[in-house]
């Protein structure tokens, strides 16, 4: 973990979730806070050691990696909390992020952690895209939805804190089916970083770069090779293959880590995204088989 400036203005406080932080004059502002409060107390102490302002707090994104941290530092800290419209109702009822992954069964200890479900904030402003007035920041937020509904990044004095937009190329490789809710908004989302004017990037996962395009792109390319994998298996079974079979054959192929129910939750989540992707882009159809989502894929051009 260390904390470090990127220019006169943005800092970020490198871990396995990044945390970023903006300052001018009396104004600092923390780009999400880590998972706990400990986390969130190795980023203050850094900020009081170098005597650097806190005065607001944004969260790119409700989940709990990145807010989880959130509730310490408001009940320590007098700080402005923003937060993307939708991710804030979330936020304000962590109990909606176990309910959705679970398909709206209620959820029961077992999905009730931190990793899944965050404390409870109290969020001051709802922030869209477009430009705002924080203190004396003057900053502009970009949607970039599929990993998360309304995720939101930021950017200052030319560079872009972004979330879980993309993740750094060594992180996909690691979790290998990566979390998305919507792959096609995922595919949309990389594509509009590509064309971002600033000088650098800080992803959720990974290291600031100035030639983050690179990244991206790597992203994309992933993202591609997981829909070209998806849509070869698909082909393999003409009398349709059902959405559980589907999941378990991707997440054995990929090796990913899912012996835990949690784990589990979000790569189902993760894998249906990327079979409803390919339903959207007309690759296969869909029907209920004998009380079965089935999956069929459609003829070739």
């Amino acid at each position: 973990m260390s904390f470090q400036q990127i220019n006169q203005h943005c800092y970020y406080y490198h871990s396995s979730v990044n945390i970023g932080y903006i300052t001018n004059g009396n104004t600092g502002m923390l780009v999400d806070t880590g998972i706990d409060k400990s986390t969130s107390k190795k980023v203050l102490k850094e900020l009081h050691t170098r005597d650097l302002p806190l005065t607001h707090l944004f969260i790119t994104h409700a989940h709990t990696d990145h807010y989880g941290g959130a509730q310490y530092i408001q009940s320590n800290y007098s700080v402005y909390t923003l937060a993307p419209v939708l991710e804030e109702a979330i936020m304000k009822y962590p109990l909606l992020e176990p309910l959705y992954l679970l398909g709206g069964n209620d959820p029961f200890s077992e999905v009730q952690n931190k990793f899944l479900q965050g404390s409870p904030l109290q969020v001051d402003e709802l922030i869209t895209e477009g430009e705002f007035q924080a203190g004396e920041l003057l900053l502009k937020a970009y949607l970039l939805p599929g990993h998360s509904y309304h995720q939101l990044a930021l950017s200052y004095e030319r560079v872009l804190f972004a979330a879980d937009a993309y993740f750094g190329p060594e992180i996909l490789s690691k979790h290998g089916i990566p979390f998305v809710t919507d792959v096609n908004k995922t595919l949309d989302s990389l594509r509009i970083l590509l064309q971002l004017d600033v000088s650098g990037a800080v992803p959720g996962h990974g290291i600031y770069e100035e030639e983050f395009q690179n990244s991206v792109q790597a992203n994309i390319d992933y993202h591609q090779n997981l829909l070209t994998w998806l849509t070869e298996y698909i082909r393999e079974y003409p009398d349709g293959i059902s959405l559980e079979q589907t999941i378990g054959e991707m997440c054995r192929f990929y090796q990913v880590p899912a012996d835990r129910l949690a784990q589990f939750l979000l790569y189902r989540t993760a894998c249906t995204a990327y079979v409803l992707a390919l339903k959207s882009q007309g690759v296969i159809s869909d029907k209920i088989e004998q009380y079965r989502w089935c999956f069929y894929p459609e003829p070739e051009d």
